[in-house]
């Protein structure tokens, strides 16, 4: 039976509008495919080796929640970003996307730094950039005839991308990483940040998919494949998210 193991980041810090929906997702997933899981919760002060890690996620959280964990993180910071290099996939939401960045600039100046997976940084302002959102994800390699994301963003904090770290996608409703309505979303190796809560996965299970494939992949070698099941309700939910996010409006306040 083919096994894959999921660290979960500071659960109790980081688990903002249903984050903690994307585990059950994976999970559930994975079982039905006939993939054993092993679910590891990484709290702070947890010993964690990830060279034993095959997902790592880690959900949103406020200012404060950033602010507690950052110091663990950054403890932790070189291991994760060695295993990264080296194919492990990450899913990280929100203020784990602006953790995985280079750091996060409040509202109020003060600095809170990240462990530059992502070649970005974040800044706070004044304006929060608040309703749904569908970015258009054709850039992205990925097997599956859907080229959409759709979910919620909810965020004050301004993300600016560098280097050789791309866009999930581009914005086709709502705001996106700057509120610009440009792009949304990291991208480096398997390591994947976004804005979109919801929580994403059960409304994207293309998504869902890929990073459970690219993970087979990485420990099992290219050859592995994912046994087909029937995913037509959450497709179904997938199209009507979108559909519905283009009737709504979106806010900035």
């Amino acid at each position: 039976m083919q096994k894959l193991t999921i660290f979960h980041l500071y659960p109790d810090a980081m688990n903002l509008y249903g984050d903690l929906g994307n585990i059950t997702t994976l999970i559930r997933r994975m079982h039905e495919r006939a993939i054993d899981v092993d679910l590891l919760d990484i709290k702070r002060g947890d010993k964690a080796d990830f060279k034993y890690a095959d997902i790592v996620f880690m959900g949103g959280g406020q200012d404060r929640g950033q602010k507690a964990i950052a110091g663990d993180l950054s403890k932790r910071g070189k291991e994760i970003k060695s295993e990264i290099e080296k194919g492990l996939v990450a899913l990280t939401i929100c203020g784990g996307f602006q953790l995985f960045g280079k750091y996060f600039k409040t509202s109020e100046g003060e600095m809170i730094e990240g462990i530059s997976v992502f070649d970005a940084y974040t800044v706070g302002s004044d304006k929060r950039c608040i309703g749904n959102i569908v970015i258009d994800t054709s850039e992205q390699k990925w097997s599956s005839n859907s080229r959409t994301l759709v979910g919620f963003e909810n965020h004050s904090g301004l993300t600016h991308l560098e280097g050789n770290t791309r866009p999930l996608g581009k914005v086709v409703i709502g705001y996106g990483n700057t509120g610009e309505k440009k792009y949304e979303g990291a991208v480096y190796k398997n390591a994947y940040g976004t804005y979109l809560h919801g929580p994403v996965l059960p409304k994207n299970p293309h998504f869902t998919y890929h990073l459970i494939l690219s993970a087979l992949r990485r420990l099992y070698g290219n050859s592995a494949s994912l046994k087909k099941i029937d995913d037509s309700i959450e497709v179904a939910a997938h199209e009507a998210a979108v559909a519905r996010a283009k009737t709504a409006k979106t806010v900035h306040i």
